[in-house]
């Protein structure tokens, strides 16, 4: 059997669909398995053994345009896939698949894609599974036939080989990481929109409670998209911190991530990674439900104050922004010792 599975787009969802996927690889051994995804998320998968093959799906480079996409469809079609397994949820993924000519076409009936799929599933309603978003991909797997029960996994494990791990520990002493100091990770941004962002100076107001009792070494991490905000913590420290903001890509992000030794940070990507690769998480929640999102992982805590309107899920908030002004820095602080102290015991 030859099965294509389309994963989704956001980082934190990758991960959230890795037990889903890692079903797939379980309930059929011997399948040729490829995963057609945006680079960034490939690079989740990569040295996962869930697939026998990454295809780069890249709408802003080899597949840009109409061109672009039909030079994808032929490669998909080429390569005779049994079956389509849609873990994205939008038109598009059914599209491709229809277009490819993948005779078996799974995924949930949304999106008004019902007729593109051999097999539309309807989405469950709420209460019919747990709320966590892994549940959903897993759901799925059930209800076309592929998992014969749910699977409730505490900690969504991603490895990362001992070389990557000593690559990485090599790269952030060069970057000022001191051998045997603490290393808290920071990811303060959040590719959704900034309604998830906690405000840069209570950042720093927290690590800087932190940094007043212990010594430590605070690494700021994203995207070249988050240099101002990574800069607007960097200069409101009492000590200068090592600034990864856009120096570093997806590839190379678990790794760095599993030499530190704590993650703070806002309901993101570079959160679930944190997670996934062991880490104690400090996770700061606005407009999202951790309910649905939180880092699955027994390590992890949820700073949130919870405001009449949250979660809302908007990109941008419209009013005040209050699910996050009223999370204080010493919230966070007390939350940051606690589990640095659980690092250091580990």
């Amino acid at each position: 059997m030859n099965i294509m599975i389309r994963a989704t787009n956001w980082v934190g969802d990758a991960i959230m669909a890795l037990p889903a996927i890692r079903a797939v690889r379980q309930r059929f051994p011997d399948a040729q398995i490829g995963i057609v995804a945006r680079p960034y998320v490939a690079e989740i998968y990569r040295d996962q053994q869930v697939c026998d093959e990454l295809i780069p799906y890249d709408p802003k480079g080899a597949h840009r345009g109409w061109s672009g996409r039909e030079k994808l469809i032929a490669d998909l079609r080429a390569r005779k896939f049994d079956a389509a397994l849609l873990l994205q949820n939008a038109f598009d993924a059914a599209w491709l698949a229809w277009r490819a000519q993948i005779p078996q076409r799974i995924g949930y009936a949304r999106d008004a894609r019902g007729l593109l799929l051999t097999k539309s599933i309807g989405v469950a309603k709420p209460g019919e599974i747990p709320a966590h978003e892994k549940f959903h991909y897993l759901e799925l797997l059930r209800r076309a036939g592929w998992l014969d029960k749910l699977q409730d996994d505490p900690h969504i494990h991603l490895q990362v080989s001992s070389v990557a791990r000593q690559r990485a520990l090599q790269t952030l002493l060069e970057a000022g990481a001191r051998p045997h100091a603490a290393r808290i990770a920071v990811g303060a941004g959040a590719s959704y929109g900034s309604a998830k962002c906690w405000p840069p100076d209570r950042f720093a107001k927290a690590l800087n409670g932190l940094l007043a009792a212990h010594d430590a070494d605070v690494i700021l991490f994203g995207t070249a998209g988050e240099m101002l905000v990574s800069g607007a913590i960097a200069v409101e420290l009492q000590r200068p911190p090592i600034n990864l903001t856009g120096k570093t890509g997806m590839s190379e992000l678990p790794a760095l991530l599993s030499q530190c030794h704590v993650f703070l940070g806002n309901d993101s990507g570079a959160m679930h990674v944190a997670a996934a690769v062991g880490l104690p998480v400090v996770a700061i929640f606005g407009p999202t439900d951790p309910q649905g999102t939180a880092p699955v992982t027994p390590r992890a805590t949820i700073v949130q104050q919870k405001a009449y309107c949250s979660p809302c899920f908007l990109r941008r908030c419209p009013t005040d922004h209050r699910c996050m002004t009223a999370v204080s820095p010493a919230m966070v602080e007390s939350a940051l010792l606690v589990r640095l102290a659980e690092a250091a015991l580990g």
